[in-house]
């Protein structure tokens, strides 16, 4: 599996053949994505650094489909909004745009919102886009969870909840900034998304998402702040999107229904748990590219995890024109993500293809699969490593070889 041969021997022709040959067949979005354009306002607005969630509301409801209503200027603070169908939420530049820090506000009714608690999911999210068609968020404005921030009347932040749920082995009650439900031809253009209480955005039964241009930044000491969740959608593209948390930097599961014909192209991820397949793909997850991606100081890199309990088939899946600093581990394909699960939703990966991989700095690679009847099945391409790195394998069908490079700087 190790070819320490020089890099120059491989040939350009070859590498540029097989990297042609892996564009043309691999799982993409099947849609014909575009730089989106943000639509005319129905209604322009300006902060006045208080509580706005009704006149902002009142907005969204009243606006024309097809339109947007433009956050024009100052600060907004609101609670929980819900975007109607057809209709966009346009924040510009210099406007920001703050969760209250009130969590009773978000409470779904079990006033359990903005504790720690064996019950889970008692808040709206900030922002909710459900059964709609064609909503959107646009601008270079900021969505601030403000996660740091005391709560209304408490002593402790969303933040501080969650590192106290962990310690407690109990749920925090935080909620989501954007909630994407049942929808189609969702899009999130520009806008910076920050300081997330609980995850960044989430992309639940929905056919035809975009992230374009998009900039996630939560400081990576936070728990649950994944940045991107497609689960059980299909038709997405991530593009052009920066992506800092202390989580998932993207998720894609499979709980509710299949996730496939996915595109992930021109990102840049800094700290977080990496480009990441799972936990709970029991329905499957297919037709994904990753390409062109740039990671730094991250825990891990690309990741595909499940286990016994919520597993099911990952396959068609290309990663191509990775380049790696810093990252503990590089490549992890675990099919034991709980050592103490059980069930017979056994995970099995296969159809897996990494193609021009470059990691500069020492990393722990690892293919752990389920057994030797469901292996993990990966074809390497153009895959160098630095020095040092430690490769495991247990359970696995690998094809093709990893080169040791000498790293350097570059990403």
């Amino acid at each position: 599996m190790r070819d320490s041969s020089s890099l120059k021997m491989l040939g350009i022709t070859t590498m540029m053949l097989v990297f042609s040959v892996l564009h043309e067949t691999s799982g993409r979005d099947l849609r014909q994505v575009t730089e989106p354009k943000i639509p005319a306002a129905c209604e322009s607005l300006k902060g006045s650094g208080g509580d706005e969630t009704a006149v902002i509301q009142k907005a969204l409801s009243s606006c024309t489909k097809g339109k947007t209503v433009h956050l024009v200027s100052g600060t907004f603070v609101s609670g929980p909004l819900t975007i109607p169908s057809g209709i966009g939420l346009w924040i510009d530049s210099g406007v920001t745009l703050k969760a209250s820090s009130n969590a009773k506000l978000f409470d779904k009714g079990k006033n359990i919102c903005g504790t720690v608690s064996t019950q889970y999911n008692g808040c709206n999210p900030f922002i909710s886009m459900k059964n709609v068609d064609g909503s959107g968020i646009y601008g270079k404005g900021t969505i601030d969870g403000q996660g740091g921030v005391k709560l209304t009347g408490k002593s402790q932040s969303w933040w501080d909840l969650a590192h106290e749920a962990q310690v407690k082995n109990q749920y925090q009650n935080n909620p989501t900034l954007v909630d994407i439900e049942s929808s189609r031809e969702v899009i999130l253009y520009q806008v910076s998304i920050v300081n997330a209480p609980n995850y960044h955005v989430i992309v639940g039964s929905t056919n035809g998402f975009t992230a374009w241009g998009v900039t996630i930044n939560t400081p990576p000491s936070t728990r649950n702040t994944d940045g991107i969740d497609p689960a059980g959608s299909q038709n997405i593209t991530i593009h052009d999107c920066s992506i800092t948390t202390g989580d998932d930097n993207i998720a894609i599961k499979a709980h509710f229904a299949p996730s496939r014909h996915i595109s992930v192209t021109n990102c840049r991820f800094g700290p977080g748990h990496g480009m990441s397949i799972g936990s709970d793909i029991d329905e499957g997850v297919s037709d994904l590219t990753v390409e062109n991606l740039v990671q730094h100081d991250s825990l891990n890199g690309l990741q595909i995890k499940s286990d016994r309990s919520r597993g099911g088939l990952v396959t068609n899946v290309t990663y191509s024109g990775v380049c790696m600093r810093n990252v503990t581990n590089p490549i992890v394909l675990n099919t034991e993500y709980s050592k103490t699960a059980t069930g017979d939703h056994i995970p099995e990966y296969k159809g897996i293809t990494f193609s021009n991989i470059e990691v500069l700095t020492p990393g722990k690679f690892t293919f752990d699969g389920f057994s030797d009847a469901k292996p993990i099945q990966a074809t390497l391409h153009n895959v160098v490593i630095a020095k040092g790195s430690t490769w495991v394998a247990k359970h696995a069908k690998i094809t093709g070889n990893y080169v040791e490079g000498s790293g350097g700087k570059g990403c």
